[in-house]
């Protein structure tokens, strides 16, 4: 039923996909809505609970594939290039955005300090895709589309480690195996460096060579063996797919050409599988189970905790007003929030429910906002709509009376 429900949905996904392009309506707010009418105690349609083997197997390979392109989007040479902004946003504002969305969970909704940690390290990351109009228009600044696309693409796999240490503070003294997570996370990176080198020097040689055909499956192939490697030494996927998707991008630029949009689309349609089945985790007696002070929370964590993270962050920037206010504003609760959602739900501990409850709500009135108001705000970068036409008209009329008194 599942595949069923997917089918469908993409298909309605695909038809409407150039009027979301044009208009508020996004695909992903497609997904999660219907995720939301099919779901267990909406409908009934999709029987899914959030311990279903499914929905963990599916976000799992969902977030890998996504860290895997975004890595593969912001090699060395593209870190480099252009970074003064992009590092404010990563160095001074995602630490920044964390620590104000835990102060918030401590202050607000009640949690206690390793759980607001937690909870500010799984919503600290952000997704461009949710925001898709601003980020792919031209008439937007590039170097606007240029930060919030290497921010994006890098903050996902830079909250990983927090996620991981938070839990693991979260679940008690007894269960954290700092050695143990220590080796999961420099065997995760040593996977993701090592097998992307090897398979291109490998390529290089006189012995070995794609065929045009062929080429796409290249990065196909190596995320495949970095997430099977790292399954089998039970390392840590998630920072071995970033780390593998950097190392083809920096030492494999043709690879990384061939597979880009081949990947790109794996990636999307495993995101948006994986929304729907978030969408059918969410029902109107989950929402009601929240309280006041979570839904209070939730809308902080969206209007107060990135904006004034970043609004320290760009002091004398010289980033101007409205670009740092769409920055500002643009900063959804993306996929890997999703996912280190379900991550906290499967570790058992005490507050899991409670964190994902809060996660979820902030990720959902997130995709709702932020999808909602691309168009809007990126049409404001747009001189065709900065001013009205009149104004134009008025202004060349004042322009040629003036100058025919002159003469």
């Amino acid at each position: 039923m599942l595949l069923l429900a997917f089918a469908a949905v993409l298909l309605v996904a695909v038809l409407v996909s150039a009027l979301a392009h044009r208009t508020i309506l996004s695909t992903a707010v497609v997904f999660l809505v219907a995720g939301f009418v099919l779901g267990k105690e909406t409908t009934g349609v999709l029987d899914l609970d959030a311990d279903s083997s499914i929905v963990a197997t599916l976000a799992e390979l969902a977030l890998f594939a996504v860290l895997f392109t975004d890595g593969m989007r912001v090699g060395w040479a593209d870190l480099r290039s252009a970074w003064r902004l992009p590092g404010r946003a990563l160095g001074w504002g995602l630490p920044l955005t964390l620590l104000v969305t835990a102060g918030l969970a401590y202050f607000v909704a009640g949690l206690d300090w390793p759980e607001a940690l937690l909870i500010g390290a799984i919503l600290a990351p952000t997704d461009p895709v949710f925001a898709a109009a601003l980020v792919g228009n031209d008439k937007v600044p590039a170097r606007l589309r240029h930060l919030l696309n290497v921010e994006s693409g890098v903050n996902d796999g830079l909250a990983l480690p927090f996620v991981i240490v938070f839990l693991a503070v979260a679940a008690g003294s007894d269960d954290l195996h700092l050695g143990e997570l220590a080796t999961e996370v420099v065997l995760g990176l040593v996977i993701g460096v090592v097998v992307p080198v090897a398979a291109i020097l490998l390529e290089r040689t006189r012995w070995f060579a794609a065929s045009v055909a062929y080429e796409p499956l290249n990065g196909f192939a190596i995320g495949l063996l970095v997430l099977a490697l790292g399954t089998v030494t039970h390392a840590n996927l998630f920072l071995a797919a970033f780390a593998a998707g950097i190392t083809v991008a920096s030492f494999g630029p043709r690879q990384r050409v061939a597979f880009e949009h081949f990947g790109e689309n794996i990636a999307e349609l495993l995101k948006l599988a994986a929304l729907l089945v978030f969408g059918a985790l969410i029902s109107w007696e989950f929402l009601t189970e929240i309280h006041w002070t979570g839904w209070v929370f939730a809308v902080l964590a969206i209007v107060v905790a990135r904006p004034v993270a970043l609004w320290v962050s760009f002091l004398r920037s010289g980033l101007g007003m409205r670009e740092q206010a769409a920055a500002m504003w643009f900063g959804p609760k993306g996929f890997a929030s999703v996912v280190y959602g379900l991550i906290v739900l499967e570790s058992q501990i005490g507050a899991a429910d409670e964190i994902f409850h809060l996660v979820a709500l902030t990720i959902v009135m997130s995709i709702l906002a932020h999808s909602s108001t691309d168009v809007v705000v990126a049409r404001a970068f747009d001189d065709e709509h900065e001013t009205p036409q009149w104004h134009g008209v008025l202004r060349r009329t004042v322009t040629n009376r003036r100058r025919r008194s002159e003469s």
